[in-house]
Formats: structure tokens, C-alpha cells, sequence
């Protein structure tokens, strides 16, 4: 299916995508609306009930990735889901989000890019990481392109060690201490397709990966910290022309049979759920012993 998607996307112009995809849109907005008059929205209960059956459990470390349109009418808006949430993993877990300030090209994005406010700078990630950026108690990482936000008792530990990285998925990064700590990833409306970055890890955790991911140029811009200060800091960006070649989706199939991911649903989301750890594990060893990759998902013969 991703396969067919992807020639999809390569065939038909961009201004018929994009009417597409704001009819698509409008219909999901219509959908909600009618939900909503109907008094048939996502209660605070049904959605710790579905989260339970997604098997997310007290103490849990858990990354969510979603697309809250995707879900459906949710009474509360995204508080809902986000009390739902962490009334799940309880007081002994930690929830993860994306948060960065970038919906596009990393590239086109760090050239216009002079500093980078931890503290002020909105995430571009969806309705609900915004929305949990800003409670209280929240840490959020200092990367400048992949900042990630955190609550929990090892808040703290997720997101320190992100500032500095010249890539930022490596060993100190929030994306691949989740799989230290036996975490889970949670996507819920979305894919890897569109929410593929923990996928990047493997190509910071191996030595010599075999494809050109950043882009040559090192770029130099300044994190301001949430003390005030400013730190200058080096950083590298995708290849947008390498992330044109992603075909994360049809890794899906190893990963099921693997069983590093099962599916489910929250509302009318459809719904994966991740063992980071084992994601890790099944994405070096295909990648030594097969050369699998998102770009090469079937490996290279």
C-alpha cells in the first residue's frame, strides 16, 4: 500500500494532492462536527479504556505521535487525551512528544533559523504536543530540529544531553534513550510514513551508514535556554533529496512479523503500538545482516 501511495504521489501534480487532501480534511471536520452534535465524543473513561487495550500500562515510558482530527470528536479536546494518557502510565511513567518548531524540510527550515527558543517557540507537531509543551512540569529538549517533550520522574533524563548533537538522534537523544528504557511508541493516526523519526536511529547508532541522510553543510545557529542563556550550537539536516527515497510504511510488514509492533485503535484512529527497544534491536541486526533501511526495506541483495 505504501508502495502504491508513494507512485501515487510521484505521478499526479501537487495542486491536485492538495486538493485532495483538503477535501479529505473537510470531511473529517464534518465527521467531528457531527459526532459532536450527537453527543457522541470520546469521554475521559473511553479513552483510558482503549489506551489499556492498546497495552499501555502503569510505568510505561510512552512517545506519542498522533493526528487528533484522526481520532474523532474527543470531549475536553486534546487535555482529554493527554489526562487520559497520563492517568494511564501513572505517576512511576513518563510521557513522550515530538515538539519541534518545524512542520517541513529540515533544510529549508535551518536556513532561516537563527536561534532556536526552548521555552517559547511553539511545536509544529499537532494540536495536542503543543498543548502538553505548555503544561506545567513538562521538559523539553534543546535540540534545534527535533526537540522532544517530556513528563515523568525521569523527565529530566529523557531530554538533557539533546543540546549540542550535530544529529539528533544519537545515543544522548530522547529517541534512543526510549529504547534504553524498554519504552513504548504509540501512533495513533499516523504511520512511520509521517511520523517515521524514531526510525532514524539506526542511522546514528551504526558506524558508516551506507546512505547520504544529511545533508554536507554543517549549519550554525544559537539554542536559547530556558535560563535565558544562548548557546551556539553546530547541527546537520536531513538530505531532502535521500528523504525523498523513504519508503518507511513497507517496513511495517518485518516489524509485525518481528513482533516489535501490533495494531490498534483509539476512536477511529487507527493505532500502532512499538516496543522501541526490540524496534532498535530488529532495525540493526536486518540492517547488518540484510541491509534493511526505510529506503531499502526489502534489504539489497
Amino acid at each position: 500500500m505504501s508502495a502504491l501511495k508513494n507512485f501515487i504521489r510521484s505521478i499526479v501534480p501537487g495542486s491536485l494532492l492538495n486538493i485532495y487532501r483538503e477535501r479529505k480534511k473537510n470531511k473529517q471536520r464534518k465527521s467531528i462536527r457531527e459526532q459532536a452534535e450527537k453527543g457522541e465524543g470520546l469521554t475521559l473513561d473511553k479513552l483510558i479504556r482503549e489506551l489499556r487495550n492498546c497495552e499501555i500500562k502503569e510505568g510505561d515510558s510512552v512517545l506519542v505521535h498522533s493526528s487528533f482530527s484522526k481520532i474523532g470528536y474527543v470531549e475536553g479536546g486534546p487535555k482529554t487525551l493527554v489526562d487520559a494518557l497520563l492517568t494511564v502510565i501513572g505517576t512511576t511513567g513518563n510521557l513522550l512528544m515530538p515538539s519541534s518548531p518545524n512542520a517541513g524540510y529540515q533544510l529549508d527550515y535551518i536556513r532561516n533559523l537563527t536561534q532556536f527558543d526552548v521555552q517559547n517557540d511553539a511545536s509544529k507537531m499537532g494540536a495536542i504536543t503543543e498543548y502538553f509543551r505548555t503544561l506545567p512540569g513538562v521538559k523539553r529538549s534543546e535540540s534545534p530540529t527535533e526537540p522532544v517533550c517530556c513528563f515523568g520522574p525521569k523527565a529530566d533524563w529523557f531530554t538533557n544531553g539533546h543540546l549540542g548533537e550535530l544529529t539528533p538522534y544519537t545515543k544522548s537523544s530522547p529517541f534512543a534513550r526510549l529504547a534504553e528504557a524498554n519504552g513504548k511508541i504509540l501512533y495513533i493516526g499516523v504511520t512511520l510514513d509521517n511520523a517515521g523519526t524514531s526510525l532514524h536511529v539506526l542511522e546514528d547508532a551504526v558506524t558508516d551508514f551506507k546512505f547520504p541522510v544529511y545533508y554536507p553543510e554543517v549549519f550554525s545557529v544559537s539554542v536559547k535556554r530556558i535560563d535565558g542563556t544562548v548557546v551556539p550550537v553546530s547541527v546537520k539536516v536531513h538530505n531532502p533529496e535521500q528523504s525523498a527515497k523513504r519508503k518507511c510504511d513497507e517496513l511495517l510488514p518485518l516489524f509485525e512479523t518481528k513482533g516489535v509492533m501490533k495494531y490498534s485503535t483509539i476512536g477511529k484512529a487507527k493505532t500502532l503500538v512499538f516496543d522501541a527497544s526490540k524496534m532498535l534491536e530488529v532495525m540493526i541486526e536486518e540492517y547488518t545482516a540484510n541491509g534493511v533501511t526505510m529506503y531499502t526495506p526489502t534489504g539489497e541483495k
